[in-house]
């Protein structure tokens, strides 16, 4: 196809950006392995396929993939059009009847008279200009080798390990203390100094304990459990000896308890992960644990009793590019202009994110077709929040999904944790329509 975008793969991000593309009149040359092949985690040979879970997470405003939910719809999402229409009863939650879902995404993309489906594997980055890698955490083979070649190998990964992320308002800021080791920032407001939650050896042996009894998340028939010494998870550290974490993530030397000016027994530490300080993450506490046991076991820290979690923590496979240093502020390769990525390959995790990774894509290489350079969603968006989190610098970036730690905070005021996430919310949405507004302006 003359002209045409090439879009390689066809699960969320792809068929998003497909479609949006075809929508704003470029044709697509979209490259799915399917039928043919199928990943390990593919079953179906339909488009769309979601293959964990029929749920695309909560749907109130007050959370924040609620709140991308419903930025998405207001952008036009083809994505969200068709979750809605298939949607099926879940509580708080908006879940679709898995098939449906599929079958009908499929049938867009294989009718749309501008989206010609190029069946087979593609096992290197297409010639082509411009083209979107879509294709997904299980990218693998001589994709992801090429890509690895035009990146730097040590800028893509292939398993990643998720520390849980903690609401810095519900930390008990009594219980801990601020410092880094010897004496190395000494106030919330150091960049450089972390939050370090002290345990006694009572309470220390306690949490072992529980992290060894804890239920585990078992990994899928796909998924060899190869797990990297410098990131282990903890309870393959708790395995190891009763010592074991005490001597890795949670070492107390150099690090002096002003209330006792002494070195705790042990002590797990926190790092902002915004700069604003409004949320937390758990340095080195990459964990299989199932989530409500994390909850339980992680909740046993002092100063965490009733710590609210913004993301919970994982290891899985997972391929994905260092994003703030291999992606531009169109999600271009620097090193590759023209060669774009959307979804998990990016460092996104979740299906909704993907999605809206797809639409931001699309946005972008239209805007790039007609020579125009697109001002992107403010970052006090959700889907301004997702860029940010791609571009933030980080000496460990990992997946995430949308958070509102990825949203600059509210100016002037003191709300509770709901009003506060509703009343940014609120904000998104008429930042998002005045945005979207000016963006069908200038491209008219």
């Amino acid at each position: 196809m003359t002209g045409a975008v090439w879009v390689v793969g066809a699960g969320l991000a792809g068929s998003e950006a497909a479609l949006q593309l075809a929508a704003r009149g470029v044709p697509v040359r979209l490259l799915e392995q399917k039928p043919a092949h199928k990943s390990e985690a593919q079953s179906s040979e339909a488009f769309s396929e979601l293959v964990c879970s029929n749920s695309l997470r909560g749907a109130a405003l007050s959370n924040a993939v609620g709140l991308l939910k419903e930025e998405m719809r207001r952008l036009g999402s083809f994505v969200m059009q068709v979750a809605d229409l298939t949607r099926v009863p879940a509580g708080g939650a908006l879940a679709v009847d898995r098939e449906r879902f599929a079958a009908e995404m499929t049938r867009r993309l294989r009718e749309h008279p501008l989206i010609e489906i190029v069946p087979g594997v593609v096992d290197r980055i297409p010639d082509h200009r411009p083209t979107l890698l879509c294709t997904g955490p299980l990218t693998a083979g001589g994709l992801a080798s090429d890509l690895a070649a035009k990146v730097g190998s040590q800028h893509l990964a292939y398993y990643d390990a998720i520390a849980p992320i903690i609401d810095a308002e519900s930390i008990d800021w009594d219980k801990v203390f601020v410092a880094s080791r010897y004496g190395k920032g000494e106030t919330a407001d150091d960049q450089n100094a972390y939050v370090n939650c002290p345990l006694d050896k009572e309470q220390y042996f306690a949490f072992v304990q529980a992290v060894r009894e804890a239920q585990k998340v078992e990994p899928k028939r796909f998924e060899e459990a190869r797990y990297f010494e410098g990131c282990l998870p903890i309870e393959v550290m708790a395995a190891r000896g009763e010592l074991t974490l005490r001597f890795g993530p949670m070492k107390s030397v150099g690090l002096d308890d002003p209330r006792t000016g002494r070195w705790p027994f042990a002590v797990v530490q926190l790092r902002k992960e915004d700069e604003a300080g409004t949320a937390y993450n758990m340095v080195g506490f990459q964990t299989r644990m199932t989530w409500p046991e994390q909850e339980r076991v992680l909740r046993m820290i002092p100063g965490l009793e009733q710590a609210e979690f913004l993301r919970m923590g994982s290891v899985h496979r997972n391929t994905f590019v260092c994003a703030p240093q291999c992606l531009g502020p169109t999600l271009s390769l620097v090193a590759e202009p023209g060669v774009y990525l959307a979804g998990q390959l990016t460092g996104t995790e979740g299906y909704v994110e993907s999605a809206a990774g797809g639409w931001l894509a699309a946005f972008f290489i239209a805007a790039e077709l007609e020579g125009r350079v697109a001002a992107p969603p403010p970052p006090t968006t959700a889907h301004g929040g997702l860029l940010t989190h791609l571009s933030r610098p980080s000496p460990d970036f990992q997946p995430s999904n949308i958070t509102f730690a990825h949203l600059p905070p509210l100016e002037g005021t003191r709300l509770k944790k709901r009003a506060r996430y509703e009343a940014l919310a609120t904000r998104a949405l008429a930042d998002l329509d005045t945005w979207w507004a000016a963006s069908r302006e200038r491209a008219a």
